[in-house]
């Protein structure tokens, strides 16, 4: 047997041994980083919301009230008001023709006298309740809807010497937007429109002052497209 070494690959176990020591010494440096934790697997990402479809309403919008200057001639009636009725505030009375506006407009289309005969006067509830009979002989219906109140301003205003108490008037144009639509007994529009439509009414409210009477202290005496 030939035991020589004279065939024995030397140089081939010599680079292999170089490249041992050479990765020994690689890794001591290229080792884990003293401070540096090893990276977290990534976070997932935060999964949307439920996606509402629609689209949002926009916020109501504000009443303006529009009250004349004390110096003006309607401003100065306006205080002479306030001076016989101590709680007469011309933004709070406008405050007030709001909300029977509301309900004058809801209580007509609905023929619902009672209401009216509490914020009219006996006049303007005769010429109301006229035109509720005339629609319900015809078998009409109205539909109405105020959707918003634009603006309320005070125009005009006196103070009439009655005998027996002084009577206020106050004139408020109202700006609105409506819903005003007239059915016939088949259901068929014989007036107005469903669209929202822009809307200025003119109205005339009266109180007798220094005087208590049930129901709403200022009542709708006359109204007129302005």
């Amino acid at each position: 047997m030939d035991l020589s070494f004279s065939h024995f690959p030397f140089d081939l176990v010599l680079f292999g041994l170089i490249a041992a020591f050479l990765a020994l010494r690689l890794r001591g440096i290229l080792g884990t980083r003293v401070g540096v934790e090893p990276a977290s697997p990534a976070a997932p990402a935060p999964r949307p919301g439920p996606v509402i479809e629609g689209r949002a309403e926009p916020p109501a919008a504000l009443t303006d009230y529009d009250v004349p200057a004390p110096e003006t001639r309607v401003g100065q009636v306006l205080g002479a008001i306030a001076g016989q009725e101590r709680e007469f505030v011309p933004a709070q009375f406008l405050r007030g023709v709001e909300v029977s506006f509301r309900q004058v407009v809801q209580a007509f289309a609905a023929g619902d006298r009672a209401m009216l005969r509490e914020r009219l006067t006996a006049e303007a509830f005769s010429a109301f309740d006229a035109a509720i009979q005339s629609r319900e002989q015809a078998g009409e219906t109205q539909k109405s809807e105020v959707r918003a109140i634009g603006s309320l301003a005070i125009v005009d205003a006196a103070i009439d010497q009655m005998a027996g108490a002084p009577r206020a008037r106050i004139d408020v144009r109202i700006v609105s937007d409506q819903i005003s639509l007239t059915l016939d007994k088949d259901g068929h529009p014989v007036a107005g429109t469903d669209a929202v439509t822009e809307f200025s009414d003119l109205w005339t409210f009266e109180r007798l002052l220094g005087v208590s009477i049930g129901g709403a202290a200022w009542r709708l005496a006359a109204s007129r497209s302005a």
